[in-house]
């Protein structure tokens, strides 16, 4: 299945640019391209993209901004369209809110090239997807701080066992699939564990389960994840 991608990006150099990298990338097709986030908005609408690639800073409407229309749109209309936010800096108050608004992940843009096209098949297929330096941008931010950790700490603990061990691979990166090999569970009875878990945290996405994960200590940078069940 081709996973049909939409550019947003004010500088025509780096829209150039990232088409000419996905140009060669197998099962990976560029469908349109937005130069604002207002343009970005209407041509998701239009060409409905599996993935929408959006620069964090845009004119006439902010990444964020575009982001939360994008996600808010392909919920109300019943259709999937992920959102990978392009960000310049590691972490930052406009990477907050294009998390809290919905996108589904993070590139860096001076990313390598096939990280760039692991992250956007990754979200295509309802992943997460957070570049390591942003997570641990993330997580370094919320240390010594008690107050803004004691709720996500505090919604952890409503989770089940299962629901923890879920969450863990989650924001390791593993798939749906990949968690129910993991775990000798079927692909369902995952799906249902992060159904669950999403609404007991109050998230929206695989990333915002992510950040959660490591803001409630309970995953940490470069942790590596537990091992497979036999």
């Amino acid at each position: 299945m081709t996973v049909r991608v939409l550019l947003a990006d004010d500088e025509a150099l780096v829209r150039t640019g990232i088409a000419l990298i996905l140009r060669d990338a197998e099962g990976i097709e560029t469908v349109g391209f937005a130069a604002d986030g207002r343009e970005a908005v209407e041509q998701t609408r239009a060409l409905r993209p599996d993935v929408v690639l959006v620069d964090v800073r845009m004119p006439v409407l902010d990444g964020v901004e575009a982001t939360r229309r994008i996600v808010e749109h392909a919920s109300d209309s019943g259709t999937d369209c992920a959102v990978l936010v392009l960000s310049t800096f590691h972490v930052d108050e406009a990477v907050r809110g294009a998390l809290r608004a919905g996108a589904s992940g993070f590139v860096l843009k001076d990313a390598a090239p096939d990280e760039l096209v692991s992250a956007i098949r990754a979200v295509a297929a309802g992943e997460a997807w957070l570049d390591p330096a942003v997570a641990r941008g993330l997580l370094d931010e919320f240390k010594g701080r008690p107050d803004s950790t004691r709720a996500t700490t505090g919604d952890l603990a409503r989770l089940t066992p299962r629901e923890c061990e879920v969450l863990v691979l989650v924001a390791h990166g593993l798939s749906n699939t990949e968690i129910a090999e993991h775990l000798v569970i079927s692909e369902g009875t995952v799906k249902t564990h992060v159904n669950r878990l999403f609404a007991k945290l109050g998230v929206g996405n695989r990333a915002q389960a992510v950040v959660a994960a490591y803001r409630g200590g309970l995953v940490a940078p470069d942790e590596p994840p537990p091992p497979v069940r036999r």
